[in-house]
């Protein structure tokens, strides 16, 4: 009977400590002696970590959770290094991949945390959430910020021309030839890298979707085609336009992106029709010329319908089969507060708005950027037509490059590029095609 006396508290104390160890390890099964937890994070090669790695050291300090960092390659190689690693059970914690349509393609409902109903999911753009969004279920808070797709401009030679930024097509074609005269470039072209040639198509989806809000959704289904829509045939009606009243610089087609940004930043050239990830480079490799490049929405037809086509930011997603889900929500959560902004921001200058609405694009942002709020705050932005339909050929780089340098006409582009996206579109077994 004593013996059993003996053992009794032995076992509540067994007990006892065997619940403070799993209190210790609850952030996950990788947790350390001091209850540390590691979380892993998987993003591609391309993206700058500067400003992800601040937050991650905040998150250590503030959570004692540590974050490691590996990366993968872009491109479509990327995608099934993701793919495989879902497939086989081996994903990390956390992982950094594209919002919008490639999101479909890796079955979210079946691995990533559904984060709907978190308090923070309030804070962010409704733009955004779509791009994250399947089944009405979102599953991915922004990695970063927004980018635009517009005409950076030098601010210093319009000044000296005595140019107002235009609000019409028509009054940047005007623009266009009063830089002309003056002996510059007047449109920037560098088709050397040809998917630069992309952006005048791109970025008219803002006017696009002004004249046929629900092209999107017909283009999708097949009952709208780019060359039997007057507003998409439209882009590539100016991309041809440029071309044929000779606003290009004359070697266009032997002009490489870096040669273009250092056109713009010296202002041999004065547009460049372009993302605004390019303001990153122009402040790396001319720091002293950033003040003098700003941006402007690609005019539509009317002054009234002014707007920003938006490219959303990639996202990060939590693996829902990890160890360490709830400390994973804890890394989000931090991520897209205003204090885990701050940070990213102090390492990493945002290259468009955050899509978060309590965070301020800071006051040492490029000055380019400080352009585009206005058209954010009054809501004239519209996502590009890759976050809106899954439906985007390959060859359109090749194509724009015969349309922008006068070798196919916007009709036969636009109809070349139909034919394009219809064996994309089959490929992903969508209805209607």
């Amino acid at each position: 009977m004593s013996t059993f006396k003996k053992v009794i508290p032995l076992i509540f104390s067994i007990i006892l400590i065997t619940g403070l160890l799993a209190g210790c390890n609850s952030g996950g099964k990788n947790a350390n002696g001091d209850g540390q937890v590691t979380l892993k994070l998987l993003m591609d090669n391309s993206t700058n970590q500067d400003g992800i790695r601040a937050v991650a050291d905040a998150i250590e300090k503030k959570y004692n959770i540590k974050t490691e960092i590996s990366t993968r390659p872009g491109g479509t190689e990327g995608d099934n290094v993701v793919k495989t690693r879902l497939a086989t059970g081996d994903m990390d914690d956390l992982v950094f991949y594209n919002s919008g349509s490639l999101l479909q393609a890796l079955n979210p409902a079946q691995n990533f945390v559904d984060l709907t109903n978190e308090p923070y999911m309030k804070t962010i753009l409704p733009t955004f959430k779509k791009t994250v969004t399947v089944n009405k279920k979102i599953y991915g808070i922004p990695g970063g910020s927004s980018r635009v797709g517009g005409w950076l401009y030098n601010k210093k030679v319009y000044k000296e021309l005595g140019l107002s930024v235009p609000k019409t097509w028509k009054e940047l074609m005007a623009n266009n030839e009063k830089i002309k005269a003056a002996g510059k470039t007047a449109v920037i072209g560098t088709y050397k890298d040809d998917w630069t040639s992309q952006l005048i198509y791109l970025a008219d989806n803002y006017n696009v979707m002004q004249k046929e809000p629900d092209f999107p959704k017909k283009y999708t289904t097949h009952k709208a085609t780019i060359s039997n829509s007057p507003a998409a045939l439209r882009s590539f009606e100016k991309l041809e336009e440029v071309y044929k009243k000779g606003y290009l610089n004359k070697d266009f087609l032997a002009t490489t992106y870096d040669n273009g940004l250092k056109m713009l930043a010296e202002g041999k050239g004065v547009h460049y029709p372009m993302l605004s990830s390019a303001l990153t480079v122009i402040n790396k490799n001319y720091p002293d010329k950033i003040k003098d490049i700003g941006i402007f929405p690609q005019p539509g037809d009317s002054p009234d319908s002014n707007g920003f086509t938006t490219w959303m930011p990639s996202a990060f997603y939590i693996n829902k089969n990890g160890s360490n889900v709830e400390a994973a929500k804890k890394w989000v959560k931090f991520f897209v507060s205003p204090e885990g902004l701050k940070i990213y921001a102090s390492k990493d200058k945002p290259e468009g708005p955050f899509v978060v609405k309590n965070a301020k694009v800071p006051r040492s942002s490029y000055p380019a950027v400080k352009e585009m709020l206005p058209y954010f705050d009054a809501g004239k932005t519209g996502l590009a037509l890759e976050f809106l339909s899954p439906v985007k050929g390959p060859s359109l780089p090749q194509i724009t490059t015969e349309v922008g340098s006068g070798n196919k006409s916007a009709k036969a582009g636009a109809s070349a590029y139909d034919k394009d996206v219809e064996k994309q579109a089959k490929q992903l077994g969508l209805s209607g095609w």
